[in-house]
């Protein structure tokens, strides 16, 4: 179901009784789509979960366009987005909340840990610093707001051959603290698209298995 959250931003969420936690969910570039509109129905209904998913681009009506998207990213607010985040969390009313998220969402996803909202939180290979082309004056590296916040509650799902994420930026990653799973081969976006050429089912199920069992510590 769609709702708007306080800000004005658009989200879908699907609500299940007795939820054994709640997952916020950030999607990639594109935003909430017929994919994430499944994959919030799917892990609402196979996990148990309340789960809401957030859009992107509050206003902006940036279509598919994938250049206009990039080309918007320098304007994202980290302040805004984080609250949007939080938003949602609130939305779902549990007392034990996730966050996953994807591609760019992945990285807001590793901003996150800067705030104590959530329990755990999984970021599918999400950028450890801001690409150069997306970097603006309101925003901020995750690894600085890791530092400052929990970065043990983190599982960073990456693929070795994902140019967003080198192997690098992946060592000063795990110096935070958090947990870190490395996909041999894998590139960027293996596991939540089954249409991208770089998907890989047999990893994608992994990851998706891991990103469970590590929210689920939370309730332990």
């Amino acid at each position: 179901m769609r709702i708007e959250l306080a800000s004005g931003t658009t989200a879908e969420i699907v609500r299940v009784q007795e939820p054994t936690m709640g997952l916020v969910i950030i999607p990639d570039l594109f935003g909430l789509r017929p994919l994430f509109d499944d994959l919030v129905a799917r892990l609402a209904h196979d996990w148990n979960m309340s789960v809401c998913a957030i859009d992107h681009f509050v206003g902006q009506n940036l279509g598919s366009d994938p250049d206009k998207r990039l080309a918007a990213l320098p304007l994202l607010d980290d302040a805004n987005y984080l609250r949007d985040v939080h938003e949602a969390a609130d939305e779902l009313g549990t007392k034990v909340t996730a966050l996953m998220g994807f591609c760019m969402g992945g990285m807001y996803c590793l901003k996150s840990a800067g705030s104590q909202r959530f329990d755990r939180i999984v970021s599918f290979y999400g950028m450890i610093k801001v690409p150069e082309a997306w970097r603006g004056r309101t925003q901020r590296e995750p690894l600085g707001y890791m530092i400052m916040g929990d970065a043990e509650k983190v599982l960073a799902i990456v693929g070795e051959k994902d140019p967003y994420t080198p192997l690098p930026d992946v060592d000063e990653l795990r110096s935070t603290g958090a947990v870190v799973q490395i996909y041999a081969d894998a590139e960027h976006g293996f596991a939540h698209d089954e249409s991208r050429p770089s998907h890989r089912p047999e990893d994608a199920a992994d990851a998706f298995s891991r990103a469970r069992d590590w929210m689920m510590t939370a309730t332990s």
